[in-house]
């Protein structure tokens, strides 16, 4: 007995030992644990937690999107520890539990150690969005992105990382935010890029945003502007044709200034110039397709090749239609053959013609009418210094005022012609590199100025009417367009102040013609030479009567002769001293 006593407390204090270490290692409610698959029957999974007993897990919560199991027997996995059993002599346990409950912990510490997290952006909500991060989360709208962003829609779907700003599990309450996460990336990048950004460097940076001047480049933690026109040697409409949001692209730096951060981007600085070699292939008279790419009011931009242009000016655009705007004559995107008429290069300036790969016809017009041939057009206008007629379709010649009329004083051309007026004309020039045509009307006839020696010799009598008075004497229109002059030396034997105070407009008279000049076209004319003239054939009748009757003597006769030449003399003495050329 007494030996057996202490065995049996012996091994008492065994069994309480063990019993006390098993009821430590028991499981309770709340805990999680990793158990192993056993069985896996029509509803439930029989796992082995290193109990008493074994738990049951419902295979709902093991099942994929298409209904099939997960695990497999043997497979360990995390279980949590309900506590309840059933009269099977098994635990109830939920996988669904275990894995929430390793989210909390884990998001727990993401939180207490400002780490930030997984997840998806599910939709919009009140004031912001709804994120998956393993449990449903808060995203505001101001923490969604670095800068305002006004379209939340394009967030959902996203995938991304989130810091945690409030945690309660208690109330299933976490609020995080994408612009934290951001903000920290950007620092550190931006740390990165400084120590290698200066003027001339090549980076590779991401579109994030493009404007109708440019694009923004995020180079990583600092934004670089792109210009439009840094982006190609050829002329771009919009960004978007060459650029789009998220495009990686590689980019020199063109200015940086470390005060404000600015940066300026160039991205066509990276290939070659193409205008380096444009004075050697396209030297001018070589003719070359190439496709319009914008019409002005002054011409048409080309594009000869990629990031080469060159102007078609309005004047080099036809022969013929020089008032036509170029959209008459091209459209945008129009495939055109031009003609290169200059290249400066220096200033990337290429000069086309267009008009040139076309048959002048100022060149035919020359050969079709010659100098002297006559024409017939239509007066298509009328200017103050003359008459433009239609010679063909865009072709005009113009008739200067003074080759309207051989005589007539015109004024104005609507004097003698109207638009619309059909009019003959003879060609006197054709300047073809000039496009400019001559053309006379007077020439049609004969120059009355040329028989005026003719019809009116020296000392001819004329009967003209007054058709202008001046200071300096009197013009008389002999005929139609013909006109004399009588100098005021010449009106009478008088003295002569004002020649208005003998004679006006209209009035009528006879003179002599005492000088001609048809280069000139200007013909002198004397009343008082016409007087004097008169009185010596007065003189000469009556000598002749008296010689006839014999009642002068010889001598008489010779003094009356002498006296005639000494008035001659004195006559012509005084027409060189003032009468009129």
């Amino acid at each position: 007995m007494e030996k057996a006593l202490p065995e049996q407390m012996s091994g008492g204090e065994n069994d309480f030992e063990a019993l006390m270490e098993e009821s430590l290692k028991a499981p309770r409610s709340g805990d999680v644990l990793v158990g192993r698959v056993l069985l896996i029957t029509r509803d439930s999974v029989i796992i082995d937690i290193n109990y008493k007993c074994e738990g049951q897990v419902p295979l709902a919560e093991f099942l994929d999107h298409e209904g099939h199991p997960t695990v497999k027997e043997g497979d360990e996995v995390d279980v949590y520890f309900e506590g309840t059993e059933t009269d099977n002599g098994t635990v109830i346990l939920s996988h669904a539990k275990a894995e929430k409950f390793k989210v909390w912990r884990e998001l727990d510490r993401a939180f207490q150690t400002e780490t930030p997290v997984e997840g998806v952006v599910l939709g919009k909500v009140k004031g912001g969005l709804k994120v998956d991060i393993g449990v449903p989360a808060f995203l505001p709208g101001s923490h969604v992105d670095i800068r305002p962003a006004r379209n939340l829609d394009r967030y959902v779907g996203q995938r991304g990382r989130f810091q945690i700003l409030k945690f309660n599990r208690a109330r299933g309450n976490v609020v995080v935010s994408r612009r934290s996460v951001l903000e920290r990336e950007r620092a550190s990048l931006k740390e990165q890029t400084l120590k290698v950004l200066e003027e001339g460097v090549i980076l590779e940076g991401t579109v994030k945003n493009i404007t109708d001047y440019g694009a923004f480049i995020d180079l990583g933690g600092i934004d670089g502007l792109l210009h439009i026109t840094d982006m190609a040697w050829g002329r771009l409409q919009h960004p978007s044709e060459v650029l789009k949001v998220g495009d990686k692209v590689k980019v020199v730096v063109l200015k940086y200034d470390p005060e404000r951060e600015r940066v300026s981007l160039g991205m066509k600085q990276i290939m070659p110039d193409p205008w380096t070699k444009v004075a050697e292939a396209y030297p001018p008279g070589t003719r070359i397709k190439g496709k319009v790419v914008s019409v002005t009011d002054y011409g048409a931009f080309v594009e000869i090749e990629k990031g080469v242009e060159g102007l078609i000016h309005v004047s080099e655009m036809s022969w013929s239609k020089r008032a036509v705007h170029p959209s008459k004559v091209v459209n945008p995107n129009d495939e055109v053959e031009v003609q290169v008429l200059g290249v400066d290069e220096a200033n990337r300036r290429i000069s086309l013609g267009l008009k040139q790969t076309e048959t002048n016809p100022w060149e035919e017009l020359a050969e079709k009418h010659p100098i002297g041939s006559q024409i017939k057009g239509k007066v298509k206008s009328i200017t103050d210094f003359g008459v433009f007629v239609e010679i063909e379709q865009g072709i005009d010649g113009l008739v200067h005022i003074s080759d309207l009329s051989w005589t007539k004083k015109i004024r104005h051309p609507s004097e003698v012609v109207k638009k619309g007026d059909e009019l003959e004309a003879v060609v006197l020039g054709i300047d073809v590199e000039n496009e400019r045509v001559s053309l006379g009307v007077k020439q049609l006839g004969a120059d009355p100025w040329n028989t005026v020696a003719e019809r009116y010799p020296l000392n001819t009598r004329i009967h003209g009417k007054v058709s202008s008075v001046a200071d300096f004497g009197v013009f008389v229109e002999i005929e139609e367009g013909i006109e004399g002059l009588i100098h005021i030396s010449q009106l009478s034997n008088e003295r002569v102040d004002k020649p208005s105070s003998l004679y006006k407009v209209d009035d009528e008279l006879e003179a002599l013609v005492v000088q001609l000049d048809p280069k000139e076209r200007r013909i002198g004319l004397s009343i008082k030479a016409l007087k004097q003239h008169e009185e010596r054939e007065e003189m000469q009748a009556y000598l002749k009567r008296e010689h006839e009757a014999a009642r002068f003597s010889m001598e008489d006769i010779l003094n009356e002769e002498l006296k005639l030449d000494r008035d001659d003399s004195e006559r012509r003495s005084a027409r060189g001293r003032g009468n009129p050329r």
